[in-house]
């Protein structure tokens, strides 16, 4: 029975995956062999010395300590693209909130209430509510991940110009790219010729306030920006300054913080990126997938601390080891077992940075001894027999 520990309230349709004569889920396991995890922050968290893995239904992982994780010989998973669609949506509803002023026409006519002569005043009133139309505009999407191509192939069908740049565009997210959208050589190439941006990349060291004074200052005056992948990615002080002198018009973004809320076009959203019963719904089920392909088979995918490693069972033994990227270890590993009398049927071995992860069936029943020999080697972090 595998014990399976929730943080957050998860999606029922991704809890009912699990079959209930091999799992128990409980908010409160003392002795989790993995842990689904929303938004709740993890970088305190005590690790138990059962947990394998932790499943972040979702796709950022900024609340969970992955380096430390990977160190325990705890594989991160994450859900890419569950929730793209949700959130492709809501930059669809942004673009457009960015441009008509359809929030300011909603608070202003709000304030007419209990007068005689409200459709009079709208009609004198509503010039000012006026605001340019997307067809024929340009969309900067910086990132192509699942979103960032979605919004991309989204946006061309309703005619504006779209380009994209991501140094690490993959080939499966360029195959799913319109043939229409334009690749830009370097960042300030999107930058300089965008009436409207939208922030589709993680926050990294290198990405950090990227939208920062320098950056807004080649834009086009007038630029909208929509961010709703991650706060700070914009410097939100040098964002402000931007408002005042109309260099930007709009900022859109789903990360409330004190400093911009109530501040004259600027429209925060309490991040909803991803509300929505179908994402929620998809992220549950794709985690609980991943984790239960790992717990009783070893395999990894999707995890964003250790590299993706798919060996298919032949219903032999398993020996699933977590290790350090560094020389000899396969060697050191497989000189155990071969000391130990066991015969290697099939193996994979992957490496990520600092860490890799080897899966090697074997044909016989493992000694009682085989996984605290392969443990002692140094350079092992975790060793699993399935």
């Amino acid at each position: 029975m595998y014990n399976i520990k929730t943080l957050n309230n998860i999606s029922k349709v991704g809890l009912n995956n699990f079959p209930k004569d091999k799992y128990k889920i409980s908010n409160d396991t003392k002795s989790p062999d993995a842990i689904l995890v929303r938004s709740a922050k993890m970088h305190e968290y005590d690790f138990e010395t059962s947990l394998l893995a932790i499943g972040r239904a979702g796709a950022g992982v900024n609340n969970i300590p992955v380096s430390k994780c990977a160190e325990n010989g705890i594989v991160v998973f994450n859900t890419p693209g569950a929730n793209a669609n949700a959130v492709k949506e809501l930059v669809l509803a942004s673009l457009f909130l960015s441009s008509r002023r359809i929030c300011e026409a909603i608070g202003w006519v709000k304030t007419l209430k209990g007068n005689e002569n409200v459709a009079t005043l709208c009609e004198k009133g509503k010039a000012q509510f006026a605001g340019p139309e997307i067809l024929g505009k340009t969309l900067g999407v910086i990132g192509l991940g699942a979103i960032g191509v979605k919004v991309c192939n989204s946006v061309d069908s309703l005619g504006m110009n779209v380009i994209g740049f991501d140094p690490f565009l993959s080939l499966e997210n360029a195959f799913h790219l319109s043939q229409n959208i334009k690749l830009a050589d370097d960042l300030d190439e999107l930058i300089k010729n965008s009436d409207y941006i939208s922030l589709h990349l993680p926050c990294t060291d290198d990405t950090k306030n990227m939208i920062d004074k320098e950056c807004i200052g080649k834009m086009k005056d007038g630029v909208r920006i929509i961010n709703l992948a991650r706060n700070e990615l914009v410097n939100n002080a040098d964002l402000l300054k931007a408002l005042d002198c109309k260099k930007v018009a709009k900022y859109i973004t789903d990360f409330a913080s004190e400093d911009l809320i109530d501040k004259e076009n600027v429209i925060v959203f309490p991040h909803i990126g991803a509300s929505t019963p179908e994402s929620e719904d998809n992220c549950a089920i794709n985690v609980s997938i991943e984790i239960m392909d790992y717990l009783e088979n070893g395999n990894i995918i999707n995890s964003v601390n250790l590299p993706s490693a798919i060996l298919p069972r032949s219903g032999k033994p398993r020996i699933c080891v977590i290790h350090k990227n560094i020389s000899n270890m396969i060697s050191s590993i497989t000189s155990v077992m071969s000391q130990s009398g066991c015969n290697i049927d099939n193996m994979i071995n992957k490496s990520r940075g600092d860490f890799a992860y080897s899966i090697f069936d074997i044909d016989c029943e493992p000694p009682k001894n085989l996984q605290t020999d392969i443990s002692s080697i140094e350079g092992v972090i975790r060793v699993r027999i399935i």
